[in-house]
C-alpha cells in the first residue's frame, strides 16, 4: 500500500494535541488544548462527540474504569465522560503563574505522566518546568526538572526507556525509566541541524521513535539509535502530536495547529486531524490508567 495522508473528522482545532486510540471503543480521542475540548471520533461511522473541559488542557490518559485523567494548568483532574464535569485529583507541587502542565502519557505500569512548561521565561533564567507522575495512591512524584517545555513523553516497547522532548531547546532526551529521580538523562536527538523542533511523539512496536516536527511541517521517524530514517511532509505547517491506532494499529493519527499563542497556519486543513496509512510500521496500544 502506498503512503497516503488524509484529513478526517472535519474539526478545526486551535491547538490539536494528544491523540489516543481506544481499542475497546474503536475510536480516537484527542484535544483542542486552547478551546478546552476533548474530542472522540469513531472513524468507521464518522460520528464525533466533544466534551468541554477547562482550558488549557495539555494532555490526558484514558482510565481502566472509564473516564480520563486530564493534565490541566494546575494539576491532574478526573473527567467523567458519562456525566461530564471534572474532579481535582492532585495539584502541582510548585505554584507559579507561568507554569502549567503540558504533554503527557501513560507508562507501561498504568501511571499517568505529564510535564510542565515554563511560559514567559526570561533570557538566561533557569526553567522551572518538570516531569511529574501521578501515582496510584493519588500522590505526585517529581521525576525530572530543568525543563522549558515538556513534550512528547513516550516509552520504549519494554518500558525501560523514557523519551522526553524540550521543544525550545530542540532536543529529545533519553532516560532510564524507573523510580524517581530518573537516572541516566542523556541527549538522544538534536533537532537543531534539521532546523525544527520536536513536539508530540510515540514509539512503534519495533522501537522506532516518531516525532511531530512542529516547525518544519513534517513527521520524523528515528531508529532506536537515534538515526533519522524517514521524513514525511505534512499538508499543514505545524503538526503537533501523533499516535498509532486503527484496528491493526497501523494508522498514524496526527493533530495540528490553526492558531496557537505563537504559531498560525492559514493553509487549508490547518487545525485538522490527519490519518497516515501505508506505513511500514505498527504501534503499541496505549496503556490505561489503573486504579
Amino acid at each position: 500500500m502506498a503512503l497516503a495522508i488524509n484529513r478526517i473528522g472535519g474539526t478545526i482545532d486551535r491547538l490539536g494535541e494528544s491523540p489516543v486510540w481506544s481499542a475497546a471503543e474503536a475510536c480516537l480521542y484527542w484535544v483542542d488544548s486552547l478551546a478546552g475540548l476533548l474530542h472522540r471520533l469513531h472513524p468507521a461511522s464518522g460520528r464525533r462527540d466533544s466534551f468541554a473541559v477547562p482550558a488549557p488542557i495539555g494532555s490526558f490518559g484514558l482510565c481502566q474504569g472509564g473516564g480520563a485523567v486530564l493534565a490541566l494548568a494546575d494539576g491532574f483532574h478526573r473527567l467523567d465522560l458519562a456525566g461530564g464535569g471534572t474532579t481535582p485529583l492532585a495539584r502541582l507541587p510548585v505554584a507559579h503563574p507561568d507554569l502549567r502542565l503540558n504533554d503527557g502519557k501513560v507508562d507501561r505500569q498504568g501511571r499517568f505522566l505529564a510535564g510542565s512548561m515554563h511560559m514567559n521565561l526570561a533570557p538566561g533564567a533557569a526553567p522551572l518546568g518538570a516531569l511529574y507522575r501521578l501515582e496510584a495512591d493519588g500522590g505526585v512524584t517529581r521525576l525530572a526538572g530543568d525543563i522549558t517545555t515538556a513534550n512528547g513523553p513516550c516509552f520504549s516497547p519494554d518500558g525501560a526507556t523514557l523519551y522526553l522532548a524540550d521543544s525550545p531547546r530542540q532536543v529529545i532526551w533519553r532516560f532510564a525509566y524507573g523510580d524517581a529521580p530518573l537516572a541516566r538523562r542523556e541527549p538522544f536527538i538534536d533537532l537543531a541541524p534539521l532546523g525544527t523542533a520536536p513536539d508530540g511523539a510515540t514509539v512503534d512496536a519495533a522501537g522506532h521513535l516518531w516525532v511531530a516536527l512542529v516547525r518544519s511541517g513534517e513527521i520524523g521517524r528515528f531508529d532506536p539509535s537515534g538515526r533519522l530514517v524517514q521524513r514525511i511532509a505534512m499538508p499543514v505547517r505545524h503538526p503537533t502530536s501523533l499516535n498509532f491506532g486503527g484496528p491493526g494499529m497501523d494508522v498514524l493519527f496526527v493533530t495540528s495547529i490553526s492558531a496557537s499563542h505563537r504559531l498560525r497556519d492559514p493553509s487549508p486543513g490547518a487545525g485538522g486531524l490527519f490519518a497516515i496509512t501505508g506505513l511500514d510500521a505498527r504501534g503499541i496500544a496505549e496503556p490505561l490508567i489503573r486504579g
